[in-house]
């Protein structure tokens, strides 16, 4: 997390996330950043060290996680079932 010392000491205004999946031996992941404003401050500050993993995940956007998750899920898909790449074929009337 990145912090500022306004308007309080160890202020956090950035957050870098990771988002990762695992289906048998098929692993994928993505990350993604959340940034903050004071102006978006709601109720009173928690100290920065005493802060917990779950409240820091309540900040990012339920939006930014489902997108990274479908993400996640499509690399694990594509793992699984490889997307078939279209070969490049000589034309028919061409000399080989």
């Amino acid at each position: 997390m990145y912090t500022l010392q306004q308007p309080d000491p160890d202020y956090v205004v950035n957050a870098l996330w990771q988002v990762t999946g695992v289906d048998g031996s098929n692993t994928a992941s993505i990350g993604g950043n959340t940034t903050f404003s004071s102006a978006d401050q709601e109720g009173p500050v928690t100290p920065y060290a005493s802060l917990t993993q779950a409240q820091v995940i309540g900040w990012i956007p339920e939006s930014a996680i489902a997108s990274a998750q479908a993400c996640v899920q499509g690399q694990i898909d594509s793992m699984i079932t490889p997307p078939v790449s279209p070969a490049n074929t000589a034309l028919p009337w061409s000399a080989a």
